[in-house]
């Protein structure tokens, strides 16, 4: 009896093992490549809605070569320690917003210029037009290579002090910013006291009242339940924020001309997603900050805002161009 049930335990074992390389040798194909992408906020944001249908591209347009693996929630660290990633060869994609990105290719500043776009329709207009693609063209001189812009929809501002209703209000205020010229210039010029900040240190400034109060899109307001330690919401739409879908050159380097194109389709379809969600939370965000106790002021006089800017629009035509900045206003 145990004569014959040796060789057959032998032969199931060794089937076994068998049946096992071949499964793990199945699922280090299936997992193909890793691709590290890195972004500021949750996955239920516009980031992770922009990361998720980019990897689902690029999985299919691969045949399962590259597999995305996200980190969200700053877990990779604030935007400018991603960027850096990127231009070390550290991370191969990320998706970052423009807050960060003007220190690294300057002329990105140009978009945060408060009040530069009419409405939604006129910013993407602009982004997805000449404008928008040479500005992509150019993150190639500065070590990084941008494949689509993304979006996070029209900035607003919060705050714990008081309600915004006009400019007057602002004086005075600790407003957290984004790392950027263009936004400190901004504030300082409104008569705010702006205070350059990296994402992930935002929240905990918030509940110990370093800051009084930050700016941001709905998007970011809702992913991040900002209601939970700001009372006031005023919708300025000051600023219009788009985000960039980004890869590492060095990765970027090590890809085929398919891969490439499948890389830079997933990207643009990724952005379309970004776009899609913001659009949704637009609707619904803000009634879903006042379900939570927020204080909204809907409307602000923005040509009272633009006429306490005009300093700093001078300053934005020096640097930028004044011819540049009217093509954009143009822009139909």
């Amino acid at each position: 009896m145990h004569m014959t049930r040796r060789p057959l335990v032998a032969a199931l074992a060794t089937t076994l093992v068998a049946a096992t390389a071949s499964l793990a040798g199945g699922t280090a194909f299936a997992q193909g490549k890793e691709v590290k992408i890195g972004y500021a906020l949750a996955v239920n944001s516009h980031f992770g809605a922009a990361a998720n249908t980019w990897a689902e591209a690029v999985d299919q347009g691969t045949n399962g070569a590259y597999k995305f693996k996200q980190f969200p929630s700053s877990a990779l660290g604030g935007e400018r320690e991603l960027i850096e990633g990127l231009q070390l060869g550290t991370v191969e994609a990320a998706v970052v917003s423009t807050g960060a990105l003007s220190n690294f290719v300057p002329d990105v500043g140009l978009v945060d210029i408060p009040f530069l776009f009419r409405d939604t329709q006129h910013a993407r207009a602009v982004m997805d037009g000449a404008f928008g693609q040479e500005l992509l063209a150019k993150f190639q001189k500065r070590g990084l290579v941008a494949l689509a812009w993304g979006e996070q929809g029209f900035r607003h501002l919060s705050n714990n002090k008081h309600a915004v209703n006009g400019v007057a209000d602002l004086k005075g205020l600790k407003i957290r910013v984004t790392e950027n010229p263009v936004h400190i210039t901004a504030f300082r010029t409104l008569g705010a006291s702006p205070t350059p900040m990296s994402w992930p240190e935002v929240i905990g400034a918030l509940q110990q009242g370093t800051i009084d109060g930050q700016e941001n899109p709905v998007s970011v307001l809702t992913s991040a339940k900002l209601w939970q330690v700001q009372k006031h919401l005023t919708l300025t739409s000051h600023v219009y924020a788009p985000m960039a879908l980004l890869v590492s050159p060095s990765f970027w380097g090590s890809l085929n001309a398919s891969q490439k194109a499948a890389f830079t389709e997933g990207a643009k379809k990724g952005a379309i997603a970004s776009r899609a969600f913001v659009d949704t939370v637009e609707k619904k965000g803000i009634e879903e900050a006042r379900a939570n106790g927020m204080k909204v002021v809907d409307k602000v006089d923005q040509a009272a805002f633009r006429a306490a800017l005009e300093p700093a629009y001078k300053e934005y035509a020096k640097k930028f161009g004044q011819k540049t900045l009217d093509a954009i206003t143009a822009t139909k």
